[in-house]
């Protein structure tokens, strides 16, 4: 028997009512995501991938279809705190410690301060910032902050992550050691994850599905099944057959699907 999908959207449709007019954003769009997968979005700027994550995070409604979260709608979800989402700039606040950016949203929900300071010790743990817990994110590298941003979303320890470009204003470099980290913190923790990113490689590396995404309106052009194994996926990998005919698939679906004019 197959488990019902974490995330299932059918035929969800979005439109932007503006004053030059309606612009569809997403058209007829459908996905399941199971327990446990890492599903990356990838598509041209416009494409609407930054507005699906939102959609299923419950800050964009749908004008039709069906979008459930863990089997409840998305505005249920987000109340149930289901998901933590990381978004593309770290957020922290600048008059905060670390281990204070990270136990705001523990403090607005009412844990106690025995269960922040646990929850907080353990994300801190968890994104290798253990040491960093008293610094202020002025004194964090861009890498550093953004870890903290990933360990605030996990403070409430929900089964989903949604991340939003959390690498993308970051350099080559830094951004290839939190991929792996990021890698190894998914299979630590096993969580859902669906990944926004403008980069194949990134997208290739990380996802066990990554789903191609085509502009004007943003519907999906392809979702592709990734063979790369769920367990270790050295950065060497990058570099093997099946990794560059998974990035030329991807590749090719993006090429099909944007629009040059």
């Amino acid at each position: 028997m197959t488990a019902a999908p974490v995330i299932d959207i059918s035929n969800l449709d979005l439109v932007f009512q503006t004053n030059d007019g309606p612009v569809q954003a997403l058209k007829d769009v459908n996905l399941r995501i199971g327990k446990g997968d890492f599903v990356s979005f990838i598509g041209p700027s416009g494409c609407g991938k930054t507005t699906l994550l939102r959609c299923i995070a419950a800050l964009e409604t749908p004008t039709s279809g069906r979008l459930t979260v863990c089997g409840i709608s998305a505005d249920e979800a987000r109340k149930a705190r289901s998901y933590g989402y990381v978004f593309q700039a770290a957020g922290l606040y600048p008059w905060r410690t670390i281990a204070g950016n990270i136990r705001l949203p523990l403090e607005i929900m009412g844990y106690t301060r025995a269960e922040q300071q646990e929850r907080v010790q353990k994300v801190l743990s968890l994104v290798e910032l253990e040491a960093f817990g008293r610094k202020y994110p002025w004194q964090l590298s861009g890498g550093m902050q953004q870890r903290a941003s990933i360990a605030r979303a996990l403070a409430f320890d929900a089964d989903i992550l949604l991340m939003d470009e959390p690498f993308g204003a970051l350099d080559e470099i830094v951004r290839d050691h939190l991929n792996e980290e990021l890698l190894k913190l998914w299979r630590r923790t096993q969580k859902t994850i669906a990944f926004v990113t403008h980069s194949i490689p990134e997208a290739v590396y990380l996802s066990t599905k990554i789903v191609v995404m085509s502009p004007r309106p943003g519907r999906i052009a392809e979702v592709i099944e990734s063979p790369l194994p769920r367990g270790d996926r050295p950065l060497s990998i990058r570099e093997s057959r099946e990794f560059l005919d998974i990035a030329h698939r991807v590749r090719e679906g993006l090429r099909a699907g944007h629009a040059y004019d």
